[in-house]
């Protein structure tokens, strides 16, 4: 692999690669870091959705949020730019919030996104749609009902169906990190913060705030810079958390189905 991936890396970036490593990846990637012959050190993706994480990374770049630089992308290999690293400080959370809210000011038209996406084997249906307690229903929390135990398929039809009465129908199209939790934020020097590993689509801008408070809790400068939510979010926030619940039962197995049974509980079915 090292040499055809060297290879290619020299073709889009025009320069030697004098060290290449692997990173720890996730579900979707291979993840490398590559030493170029001019001093620079850059991140290489494989995978076969690299290129569509390329366009919500520049997607999310337009609209003023913090994310790495795209340096370049072909079918199957990104090349991004490498980001310091430092331990979690109030002025990051500062940061993360401010542009989180920035992302989240850029809105489109429609729900979803212009083309399906996947964690691993679990398929993320983004088909656009006007109605978001539709989209959610349908493109989340049913997106695959075959997959999982018959018992919480049931109680999620329940939910489904009361959606209409505790969703808002048309938030603002948010544009969603889609996959904010720790794990995808770097915070960097001088309490700098930037968003990783998206997952991007249009909805209701508090699916990315229940996703980043459902394995940890941002730190207090977080909800400051971030300002203030709609009436009602905590009502909303199990209903959002069931989707990153969901997946983590399928992917991993039911160690989360607890999680799910909670969350599931706490929305009233």
């Amino acid at each position: 692999m090292a040499d055809p991936l060297r290879a290619r890396i020299e073709t889009l970036t025009g320069a030697r690669v004098t060290g290449l490593g692997a990173l720890h990846g996730g579900d979707l990637s291979d993840v490398y870091s590559a030493t170029l012959e001019d001093g620079r050190q850059v991140v290489a993706k494989l995978g076969a959705l690299v290129d569509t994480e390329a366009r919500m990374l520049q997607a999310m770049a337009a609209a003023g949020a913090p994310v790495p630089r795209v340096l370049a992308t072909q079918t199957g290999l990104t090349i991004l730019e490498m980001l310091d690293e430092a331990p979690a400080s109030a002025r990051g959370w500062a940061a993360l919030g401010h542009g989180l809210r920035r992302l989240h000011d850029s809105c489109g038209t429609l729900y979803g996104w212009e083309q399906d996406y996947a964690f691993g084997p679990a398929p993320i249906p983004n088909a656009p749609r006007r109605d978001w307690a539709a989209f959610w229903a349908e493109q989340r929390l049913l997106a695959w009902p075959a997959d999982l135990p018959m018992d919480i398929a049931h109680r999620l039809d329940a939910l489904a169906a009361r959606l209409p009465d505790l969703l808002p129908a048309t938030p603002p199209p948010a544009l969603l990190h889609g996959d904010l939790w720790a794990g995808n934020v770097l915070f960097g020097p001088g309490g700098t913060a930037h968003m990783i590993d998206p997952a991007c689509y249009y909805g209701d801008a508090e699916v990315d705030l229940a996703m980043l408070s459902l394995f940890g809790q941002p730190g207090p400068a977080f909800h400051t810079a971030y300002g203030d939510l709609s009436p009602g979010w905590h009502d909303r926030r199990p209903i959002y958390q069931l989707w990153p619940a969901l997946v983590h039962l399928r992917l991993f197995g039911p160690g989360y189905r607890g999680m799910v049974e909670n969350l599931l509980t706490t929305a009233g079915c």
